[in-house]
């Protein structure tokens, strides 16, 4: 009796769907992009961070520019809310939806068809900027905060990359969805065409 290996049987499989193998690889590949972002992300809004809490401190601010002070400025503030400072004293509670929403933004990156990179960009950005947050959360018991520009509520790195990922998700929705519109209507156009052409089709046989 002759014995099967599995992993021939694997091989075979591979090596009769080339496409089906090429496919997961540029899957595997681009899922790596939400990581790649969010990583810089995290970099970014940490080492700002440093430079703030050992520089600057708490509830002071710096004017690199002396004319623009009331337009931008640097100023270290605590913020136990979530980002620009909204909904204070609620630090556990958005411990715990940044670590949900984390959760769920790698989840639903693993199950990404390829071709979405520009989504998993999106994803990356609100990823990065929930766990820079969330991290600030876990060893400070609050999050530092430092853009200060002008009336607005102060804000971070973080917080930037998070309202960067949301509207270029929003980007990508309204792009879809006038795709798709344009595609209903060519179809539309084609329909009626058809029709037409058949209506004259039937009118020249009867004549």
């Amino acid at each position: 009796m002759t014995r099967i290996d599995n992993n021939q049987i694997t091989q075979t499989v591979v090596s009769d769907n080339p496409d089906q193998s090429e496919q997961t690889k540029s899957s595997n590949r681009e899922r790596w992009i939400l990581f790649a972002i969010a990583g810089l992300v995290l970099l970014l809004d940490f080492l700002s961070k440093e430079i703030i809490r050992n520089n600057l401190p708490l509830f002071t601010y710096w004017a690199p520019f002396p004319a623009l002070e009331q337009f931008f400025r640097f100023t270290h503030t605590s913020n136990t809310g979530v980002a620009f400072g909204l909904f204070q004293n609620a630090n556990l509670l958005f411990a715990i939806f940044a670590s949900i929403v984390s959760i769920g933004i790698i989840f639903f990156n693993q199950k990404l068809e390829p071709g979405n990179a520009l989504l998993r960009i999106a994803l990356g950005l609100q990823l990065g900027g929930a766990l820079g947050n969330l991290i600030d959360r876990i060893l400070f018991g609050s999050v530092t905060d430092f853009l200060d520009f002008g009336p607005w509520p102060v804000f971070n790195v973080a917080d930037t990359a998070v309202v960067a990922g949301v509207l270029l998700m929003g980007f990508i929705i309204l792009r879809e969805e006038r795709r798709e519109q344009a595609t209903n209507l060519e179809d539309d156009q084609e329909s009626s065409i058809t029709s037409l052409e058949n209506t004259s089709q039937d009118e020249s046989s009867a004549s």
